[in-house]
This record gives C-alpha cells, sequence and structure tokens, in this order.
C-alpha cells in the first residue's frame, strides 16, 4: 500500500512557505518603526526650529526708499536754461537750471538806487536838526529882548513915558515870540524822535535806512534765486517737463531729485513681530534685482504710528462690526554700504531679517 502524501490533494507542503514568512516578519516591523522615527525627527527639528529660531524676525514687506525733492524755486520766471538731462548724476552745489535775470537785476538797480536815498534822506534829517537847534537860539535871544523890552515899558507906561498901545505891542510881541519858540523846540523834539533819539546816530542804523536795506536783500535774494541748485547729490528724474523758454511759476516743480546718498530700507512689519526688536538691531537683507547678494543693516528707527494713524481717512473702530486686522508698523533700517555693492534704487522690493537675539524658552508656552 503506498503512502499518501500532500501533493496527491494538491496542497503544497508546509515546510515551503515557513522561511518566506520569516522573511516577510522584518519589513512589517520596520514600517511602523519608520513612520514612528520620521514623526520624531520631525518633531524634534520643528522643536529645535522653534528654539532656535525665535531670534530672526523675517519681514518681505519691505521696500528700498531714498531722499526725494521735487525741485522748485520761490520766484517766477522764464526759464532761461537746463543744465542737467534725465538720469544725470549731480553733486551737491551743482546748477540744475536758471531763470532769466533781467527783471530780477531791475529790481535790485532800483532797490539799491532807494538805498541811496534813504541815507541822504537821513543825513539831511540830521542837519535839519541842527538847523532847528540854531533857530531855536536865534528866536531865545529875540525872546530876551522882547521881555527886556516889556519890562522897561512896563516901568514906562506907569509915569506916562510910553503910550499904552507901545506897552501893548511889548507885551504882545513877547508873548508871540515866545509861543514861536515852543513851536520850535516842538518841531526839533519830532526830528530828533525820527533820528532815534540820538542826534549823532549812524545813518545805517535809522529803521528808514533798515527797511531799504531788507528791501536791497529781498531783489538780492530772489535774484540768487533765479539759480537753482542741486542741494545734495542725487539722480535727476523727470527733466524733460521743462524747456528753456518755459514759463515757471513760484514754487511749482521743476523735476525731482532722488538722493544717491540718503538711502536706507522701509520694512512695514507685523505688529506681531516686533515684540523683541530694538534700534540698533543688526540686519541681514536681500534685493530682488539683484539675487544671491546680501547687504548688512542697522535698524535705525521704528515708527511711533501704524501706517493707518497717517492715513487721511483712518478706519473708524467704533462700530458693533468691527473685525480686527494686524496693523503694520514701519520699521526704518540703516545701510552698511561696501565698495562695488550695485546701486539702490527707491522702490526696489527687499527682504529683511532681523536678528533680535531673543532665545524661546519651553516656558513660552506656558499659559
Amino acid at each position: 500500500m503506498s503512502e499518501v502524501t500532500a501533493d496527491d490533494f494538491g496542497v503544497a507542503p508546509r515546510v515551503a512557505t515557513e522561511p518566506k514568512l520569516r522573511r516577510r516578519a522584518p519589513s512589517r516591523l520596520l514600517r511602523p518603526v519608520l513612520m514612528l522615527g520620521g514623526i520624531a525627527a520631525v518633531a524634534v527639528v520643528g522643536g529645535m526650529y522653534w528654539l532656535f529660531g525665535g531670534a530672526i524676525v523675517s519681514i518681505d514687506n519691505a521696500y528700498v526708499r531714498a531722499g526725494k525733492l521735487a525741485v522748485a524755486t520761490d520766484v517766477s520766471g522764464i526759464v532761461e536754461d537746463v543744465a542737467v538731462q534725465e538720469g544725470a548724476h549731480v553733486r551737491r552745489g551743482e546748477v540744475l537750471f536758471r531763470l532769466d535775470p533781467s527783471q530780477f537785476r531791475i529790481a535790485l538797480d532800483g532797490a539799491k538806487a532807494s538805498l541811496a536815498q534813504v541815507a541822504l534822506q537821513m543825513e539831511a534829517a540830521k542837519r535839519d536838526y541842527q538847523r532847528m537847534l540854531r533857530d531855536i537860539d536865534a528866536k531865545q535871544a529875540q525872546v530876551q529882548s522882547d521881555q527886556a523890552s516889556y519890562d522897561r515899558y512896563a516901568n514906562l507906561v506907569k509915569g506916562g513915558a510910553v503910550t499904552r498901545a507901545e506897552y501893548d505891542d511889548a507885551r504882545f510881541r513877547l508873548a508871540a515870540d515866545r509861543a514861536v519858540a515852543e513851536s520850535l523846540k516842538e518841531q526839533a523834539r519830532v526830528q530828533l524822535a525820527r533820528l532815534g533819539g540820538d542826534a549823532a546816530i549812524d545813518v545805517t542804523r535809522t529803521p528808514e535806512y533798515l527797511k531799504a536795506q531788507a528791501q536791497v536783500e529781498e531783489a538780492q535774494r530772489q535774484l540768487d534765486h533765479t539759480v537753482v541748485r542741486a542741494p545734495f547729490d542725487a539722480i535727476a528724474t523727470q527733466v524733460e517737463q521743462i524747456q528753456p523758454g518755459t514759463y515757471l511759476g513760484a514754487s511749482v516743480a521743476a523735476f525731482g531729485l532722488i538722493s544717491t546718498g540718503h538711502v536706507w530700507v522701509e520694512a512695514n512689519a507685523k505688529e506681531t513681530d516686533l515684540t523683541y526688536v530694538r534700534p540698533g538691531d543688526p540686519v541681514r537683507f536681500t534685493v530682488d534685482t539683484h539675487p544671491g547678494r546680501t547687504w548688512n543693516g542697522t535698524v535705525e528707527s521704528i515708527a511711533p504710528g501704524s501706517g493707518s494713524e497717517f492715513s487721511i481717512l483712518p478706519a473708524q473702530n467704533a462700530s458693533g462690526n468691527w473685525v480686527k486686522v494686524v496693523q503694520r508698523i514701519a520699521v526704518r533700517v540703516r545701510i552698511e554700504r561696501r565698495p562695488g555693492d550695485p546701486e539702490l534704487r527707491a522702490g526696489m522690493s527687499v527682504v529683511v531679517d532681523i536678528d533680535t537675539g531673543h532665545t524661546r524658552h519651553l516656558s513660552d508656552l506656558m499659559p
């Protein structure tokens, strides 16, 4: 009788499957180990990043700013010459444009003539005062003579040596000459007041002279302002707005200047990011125009109010449907310029990283 085996029933021998089961067991354990290990690694890395990454405040709402000026002058006139072109670099004190100076030179000459006339008038006033004093002395002598005649006639009229009419004439003449002497004294006092109470005053110190001199200085100032110079190192822009022959009104912008020396970065940070930011904190930033290059800087100041505080129509929050929005506060960054750095232009986009030096602690997670 033959022996019956598993093959006779179409079943594979059991010993053939056991080695395969042993090989699959380690793979089933490896998967959960790797999953748990990966989660732990992510947690550790995230925790380390949280602990050591709190010192850096990153702001991408930032731009290059520069000193700007709309070039204008406070006198009106016809443009005679434009000395710069669009995009030209100008140095401080360099001539930008000139107005026709003819009318201003005429005004200056007239003011100088008026000043000279005032000087002559004041010198004449001083001499006239001396003449008044002499007239007073002469009239005082006449009064004394009239007084003597009157006294004599007063004695003689009692004895009948002179008539009553002669006595009255002497009395009236004395009174009239006294009145004239007082009038002359009053005129002299008025003239002395015009001289500032000093008969020997220097003409150049009198109010009339000072007023005329101020008019000369104003005419000279207006003439000087027909030549407009650059107040700082800058680049000229929008120069095509004016041409020789254009009438330019007072305080009307001719073109613009953008400073090349006074350049900074303005970062509009969220108020929640400014907890540990202080003036003097070191800054590193990149400019979108120059990828791969990094600039250094320092926090120069933090704005005293948010941007909405300076808007023409600030938001009205005293309402029932108020929604809280994180405000932006401007942080000004002073740039540390290095030789060979590319030129930074106003308005360029910037990403700013501020190193606050703050270190997070696990206690910060506690309520």
